[in-house]
């Protein structure tokens, strides 16, 4: 939980501005995010406690101004509205939301870095995400660094996990690298995870595989008509 001095009267979210000003650096700082979104959708479709902001501003008061927020690529929050009072977030405000921080968060390294190693670092661990998870595809080799880093916190600091796709037992997910296709666009993204390693195909490769199966039985009953009955 948030502390925060109650004599102080924290802003309301229509209060608070939902962006940072800053533009998006690349298409990629959109795609990757979204896809984890979108599977969410899929696969939580039926669960009501749980939110995914993507560039979205976490106001929160453990730091020194909670009128300025910190902006993550893509985060996860458990225990929270799916949906709060009918109304979708402009940002999300940890003092409305019961003081629950979000247990995950997606940095992707752009062309121009952005401390993601280092301030943005010290923050989410001060905040108290659990999981922290830096993509840099394109300029781990600039940044000496590796291209997929997860780190979980341990005592107040995050210490660097190894294995992928990582499991996260308190998400219910793992996270990680995998290669397919998203948008029309072929290339390597990051995807969710069973327990088992298994990569959660994405809605789309879903709606294709039921595609290739009913092709599949439409050509059966062609030329050898209905299908057997079991049994």
């Amino acid at each position: 939980m948030v502390q925060s001095d109650p004599k102080l009267r924290l802003p309301t979210s229509d209060e608070l501005p939902d962006s940072d000003g800053l533009p998006v650096d690349n298409e990629l700082h959109i795609l990757v995010p979204n896809l984890l979104g979108l599977i969410l959708g899929f696969i939580w479709g039926q669960r009501f406690d749980w939110f995914f902001g993507v560039n979205m501003g976490i106001y929160h008061t453990s730091g020194i101004n909670p009128r300025v927020p910190i902006v993550p690529d893509g985060f996860l929050s458990l225990g929270v509205e799916r949906i709060r009072g009918n109304r979708l977030r402009r940002s999300y405000v940890v003092w409305e939301e019961n003081g629950i921080v979000p247990i995950f968060a997606l940095e992707i390294v752009s062309h121009t870095p952005g401390s993601e190693y280092d301030d943005k670092m010290s923050i989410y661990a001060q905040l108290g995400v659990l999981y922290y998870v830096i993509y840099n595809p394109e300029f781990w080799r600039r940044d000496q660094q590796e291209p997929f880093e997860i780190y979980r916190l341990v005592n107040g600091s995050y210490q660097r996990q190894i294995g992928e796709p990582f499991w996260m037992p308190e998400i219910g997910l793992g996270i990680g690298r995998g290669i397919g296709s998203h948008q029309g666009l072929y290339r390597e993204w990051l995807y969710w995870f069973d327990q088992r390693g298994n990569r959660i195909l994405t809605p789309e490769e879903q709606a294709a595989q039921v595609a290739n199966l009913e092709s599949i039985i439409a050509r059966y009953r062609e030329h050898f008509g209905d299908l057997p009955e079991n049994g």
